[in-house]
C-alpha cells in the first residue's frame, strides 16, 4: 500500500512544480554563445553576432557595406556603393584611431588585421579598455601581441593566435566585458600607416565570475640586472596567467637558454611557488631546440603547435643579421597559473662560460604577458619610448 501511495504523490509534486515554475527546469541549461568548441556548435543561443570593420565602424545591424567614401573608392568608381568602397583605413603619423567602441555585455571572439608596413609593428601600439576603465588592460606593440615581434613574418599555428601569409594577424582569445569595450591603435612612426581589420564579437549575457583579458609588453636591451628579466610585476587582484611571448635577441655566442622561469604569487617573497627547469623546457622543447640534419649537424629548429612554439629563428647571415634572435610563445590554456591576490613572473638569462659555469647574460628581451583578472587592475608601467621600442 505504501508504495502505491508514495509514487503518485511524488509524480504529482513534480508536475505541480513544473506548472508553477515552468522555466526552472530549463534555465540552468540555457546557452550564452560563449566558450565555443566543436562539441557545442550545434546549440542555438540568444547571443547576437556583430562585426566591426572599415565597412561597418559601429557594428550596427544592417549597416555594413554602405560606405560612399574610403580607400577603395577609386577602384570602385565604376561600380558604386556596396562594392568594396572602404576595406581599410589610414592612420596618420603620430596619431591614434579607435578601431572598436562597443556597448556590452558581450565578448570579443576573434580579431583579424593586417598592417602596412609590417616592418614597423613595434611602432604600432594596440590598446584595449574594459568597462570604461581609463587605463588600458592591453597595451602592446601590434606584432608582439600576435607573437610576431621582430618586424618580420613568421607563420604561427596555435589555438589563440594565428599568423598567416602574408601579414595576417589573428587572435582567438575570448575577451568578455560587462559594460563597454574600446580598442585603439596608435601609429608612432613619422609616416602614415594602413590597417585592414575585422573585429568579431557577440552581444550576450556574461557570467558573473568572468574576468577581463590583459596583455602587457616590456623590453630591456640590454638587461638591467645581469641574468634576470621581469616579465610581469605589480599585478593585484584575482585571476589566472594564460600566456607568455618572448622576443629574445642573444648578445653572446653559444647556448643562452639555461634560465628558469619563476611565478611568485599570493605573497611569495624570496622564493616562488612555481619554478621551471630551463627556458626551452618552459616552452615545451628540450635540448636547445636542436635537431640534426642529414649530415649530423645540430641546428635550431622552428616549430608551431597549438599551445607552444618557437616559430621564428633569425640567424646571423655574416652581414646585417649580426645576432641570433628568437620568437617563442607558451599558452597556459590547459594549465593556467591561478593567483588570488598578486602575481610576479621572472625569467633568468643564463648561458655558459669556462669551467662548466653558468654565464649571466645581458641580452635583448621583449615580452608580452597574457592574463585574466578582476577589475580594477593596477596601472601599467610606462610603455618604452619610441627609441626604446625600435628594432636594431
Amino acid at each position: 500500500m505504501k508504495t502505491k501511495t508514495v509514487l503518485p504523490i511524488v509524480a504529482l509534486c513534480g508536475a505541480l512544480l513544473a506548472l508553477v515554475c515552468p522555466t526552472r527546469i530549463f534555465a540552468a541549461d540555457s546557452f550564452d554563445g560563449l566558450n565555443l568548441e566543436l562539441g557545442n556548435l550545434y546549440r542555438v543561443s540568444d547571443a547576437q553576432s556583430r562585426s566591426i570593420s572599415p565597412e561597418n565602424f559601429t557594428g550596427e545591424k544592417g549597416k555594413a557595406g554602405m560606405a560612399t567614401e574610403g580607400t577603395g573608392k577609386n577602384a570602385a568608381r565604376d561600380l558604386g556603393q556596396g562594392w568594396k568602397i572602404s576595406p581599410s583605413v589610414h592612420i596618420a603619423a603620430h596619431k591614434s584611431i579607435t578601431l572598436a567602441d562597443i556597448t556590452g555585455p558581450g565578448a570579443i571572439q576573434q580579431i583579424w588585421l593586417t598592417p602596412a608596413p609590417v616592418e614597423k609593428t613595434r611602432w604600432q601600439i594596440l590598446r584595449i579598455y574594459w568597462d570604461d576603465d581609463p587605463n588600458p588592460s592591453v597595451e602592446c606593440p601590434l606584432g608582439d601581441f600576435f607573437a610576431c615581434g621582430w618586424g618580420r613574418y613568421c607563420q604561427i599555428s596555435s589555438l589563440p593566435v594565428c599568423v598567416n601569409p602574408g601579414s595576417a594577424f589573428n587572435s582567438y582569445w575570448q575577451m568578455p566585458f560587462k559594460k563597454h569595450a574600446k580598442i585603439t591603435l596608435e601609429n608612432l612612426d613619422d609616416a602614415p600607416m594602413t590597417i585592414y581589420f575585422q573585429i568579431n564579437y557577440t552581444l550576450t549575457k556574461v557570467p558573473d565570475d568572468a574576468a577581463y583579458f590583459h596583455a602587457q609588453f616590456r623590453r630591456e636591451n640590454p638587461l638591467k640586472n645581469k641574468g634576470l628579466y621581469t616579465i610581469l610585476d605589480g599585478v593585484e587582484g584575482q585571476g589566472q596567467y594564460v600566456g607568455t611571448y618572448l622576443a629574445w635577441g642573444v648578445h653572446n655566442t653559444g647556448w643562452w637558454g639555461e634560465g628558469e622561469i619563476k611565478f611568485y604569487m599570493d605573497g611569495d617573497d624570496k622564493f616562488p611557488t612555481i619554478c621551471g627547469t630551463g627556458t626551452e623546457d618552459y616552452f615545451c622543447g628540450s635540448y636547445d631546440f636542436d635537431t640534426k640534419d642529414t649530415e649530423g649537424k645540430s641546428h635550431y629548429t622552428e616549430f608551431s603547435t597549438p599551445y607552444t612554439g618557437v616559430p621564428q629563428v633569425i640567424r646571423p647571415d655574416g652581414h646585417y643579421d649580426s645576432q641570433t634572435r628568437f620568437g617563442m610563445y607558451r599558452w597556459h590554456i590547459r594549465d593556467p597559473i591561478r593567483f588570488q591576490k598578486d602575481l610576479k613572473v621572472t625569467i633568468q638569462a643564463l648561458g655558459w662560460q669556462s669551467g662548466g659555469r653558468y654565464l649571466q647574460e645581458q641580452d635583448d628581451i621583449a615580452s608580452v604577458a597574457f592574463w585574466y583578472q578582476t577589475l580594477p587592475h593596477k596601472k601599467f608601467p610606462p610603455l618604452p619610448s619610441r627609441e626604446e621600442l625600435e628594432l636594431h
